[in-house]
């Protein structure tokens, strides 16, 4: 994570070519696997599939993916850091429910630290996380989330629907924006997110999304981490209504 951050400043404060970028992006996504100890087996439909090397690809895409789309969420006040606090406190809940002490200490940490720089980032900010924050903050997250995995304390259902307001918006957007020929992987903003602020403002839109992760993703979050055998079927359900939410707020889509 801390090569995630230094990499992000350098970039915060210069400029970083997108493959230089990305070869630190993956060498920390590689580390954190090999001392994790490769990825767990997967539960689908009632059983356990051992996916091996590719499941250890999958998972070093998906940290690289998960800190990279965290970096383009982070486009108004408050949205990123209290995403950051939802995300460390379903896994605090999981691991207190589990009883993984270790677990619940990392979350902790997480929650107060990013707790501390809201009050500044509360809409509207004083201060900004820039590349260095989100960056280390996607990367932290995404290992947490492959430990709780790891450990039996969550599944990678569970992540998948709590993570689902920031990958939901993010992969339709990027994924349209390359359809489009557009250049996707620098800075742009035609994030549903964005769209919604323009029309709302950064407050009611990071509320609304505090909201939607309190009230929709946590409890079917928590059903899917009891019911491990309904997890795929679970994560469609949160998921669903967020594609409809983003391609209704045009996602990927410049403004006119």
């Amino acid at each position: 994570s801390i090569l995630v951050a230094i990499v992000g400043y350098i970039d915060d404060h210069g400029h970083i070519a997108p493959q230089w970028r990305l070869i630190g992006h993956f060498v920390s996504a590689i580390w954190a696997m090999v001392w994790l100890g490769g990825f767990p087996p997967v539960p689908i439909f009632g059983d356990t599939y051992h996916l091996g090397i590719v499941g250890n690809a999958l998972a070093v895409i998906g940290l690289v993916w998960l800190l990279n789309l965290y970096n383009f969420m982070d486009g108004i006040d408050g949205i990123a850091a209290s995403e950051a606090i939802f995300v460390a406190g379903s896994g605090l809940i999981f691991a207190i429910v589990a009883g993984h002490v270790d677990l619940q200490l990392v979350a902790m940490l997480i929650i107060s630290s990013t707790l501390g720089f809201l009050i500044w980032n509360w809409p509207p900010a004083k201060i900004f996380m820039g590349d260095v924050g989100s960056g280390f903050l996607g990367i932290v997250l995404g290992i947490y989330a492959v430990w709780a995995i790891v450990e039996g304390v969550a599944t990678v259902w569970t992540w998948l629907i709590v993570f689902g307001v920031f990958t939901v918006d993010a992969t339709v957007t990027l994924t349209r924006r390359f359809l489009q020929g557009l250049i996707w992987y620098e800075a742009h903003r035609s994030h549903a997110y964005q769209h919604a602020a323009r029309r709302w403002g950064h407050l009611r839109v990071t509320l609304a999304v505090c909201f939607i992760n309190i009230l929709w993703i946590l409890p079917i979050a928590y059903v899917s981490n009891i019911y491990r055998n309904w997890g795929l079927e679970l994560t469609l359900l949160a998921n669903l209504p967020l594609l409809v939410l983003v391609f209704l707020l045009r996602a990927g889509k410049e403004m006119k």
